[in-house]
């Protein structure tokens, strides 16, 4: 009996030898092959709704579209020597933001022009803001003061003049959405990854930097009765063929023509207009082109006032 706890302490250094050597103490977790798992990163499409910043997530502007456009030459504007894709984009592929697989991004060297060219292809600064954001004294189909009511100064001078032009036509106009933040962008493009997946979410929502909202030269319209705001049904109203006649005239684009989906990368949007002064607007619609055909012709952008 005076051997026996001796023998027992014996048994008990044999046992902690035996789990010590299995990987007893060892804190993380193990595969098969006997390697460390890494906790995954949540995607970066699981941010919270941009709702809280009234967004309207059915306003398009740009955040509806069809199939990426081609490549266009590098325009007034933007730094044709960064080319390379960002190995961080929002899905985390190594596809640059707003890109098909193949297609370089470039990023706008000079944001403020007032005719730079944001689409696809071109994406504006990550840290780039408006500096002359102010309210347009025009009606809207919210009542809330949000940063969609907001447009640079120029942009909403011409906006003031565009919308008393249609009221005296008889066809009072109504903002739907105008200035949209990066931060603002980035949670409504995260937002529509989560729930539909990448590839369909970039059919009708820009990425971030990607979205003409984000230059506040961009605003989304509708009649003031409310009808059709950001909707297809809108192009069949007398409020959008009226602007189609005479937003030129105000230095306003219908930015995303029918038929030119291919070029645009969207679909047709007849309520988004594109503020980029009033000689370029008319030469534009005088030669029926894109934003993205006119800049390919290297035509001098106008500098903001």
């Amino acid at each position: 009996m005076r051997n026996a706890r001796p023998t027992w302490y014996t048994v008990g250094a044999l046992a902690c030898l035996l789990v010590i050597a299995s990987g007893c103490g060892d804190a993380s977790s193990q595969n098969a092959a006997g390697q460390t798992a890494v906790p995954t990163t949540p995607p970066a499409s699981e941010a919270p709704n941009s709702g809280a910043n009234g967004t309207n997530p059915q306003a398009s502007g740009g955040d509806a579209g069809t199939k990426p456009a081609q490549p266009a030459a590098p325009a007034p504007g933007t730094d044709s020597t960064n080319t390379k894709p960002d190995p961080k984009g929002a899905s985390g592929s190594s596809t640059a933001p707003g890109a098909s697989k193949g297609e370089a991004v470039q990023v706008v060297a000079k944001p403020a022009e007032i005719a730079v060219l944001v689409n696809k292809t071109s994406k504006l600064p990550e840290d780039y803001k408006p500096q002359d954001l102010v309210d347009p004294n025009v009606p809207f189909t919210f009542k809330e003061k949000l940063e969609k009511r907001k447009m640079r100064k120029e942009a909403a001078a011409a906006l003031e003049k565009l919308f008393q032009a249609a009221k005296d036509a008889g066809l009072p106009l109504a903002g739907v959405s105008a200035y949209r933040s990066h931060e603002t962008q980035t949670a409504l493009y995260n937002n529509y990854v989560k729930q539909e997946g990448e590839e369909k979410a970039n059919k009708y929502s820009a990425k971030p930097g990607h979205s003409e909202h984000e230059t506040g030269l961009a605003i989304d319209v509708a009649g003031s009765n409310g009808k059709c705001p950001a909707q297809d049904c809108f192009g069949a109203t007398q409020e959008a063929k009226w602007l189609a006649e005479h937003a030129h005239e105000y230095g306003f684009i219908i930015r995303y023509p029918k038929g030119k989906e291919a070029i645009t990368g969207y679909q047709y949007e007849p309520w988004h207009l594109r503020y980029v002064g009033v000689d370029l607007a008319k030469d534009i619609v005088k030669q029926g082109l894109t934003l993205e055909e006119y800049t390919a012709k290297g035509v001098p952008v106008n500098k903001a006032k």
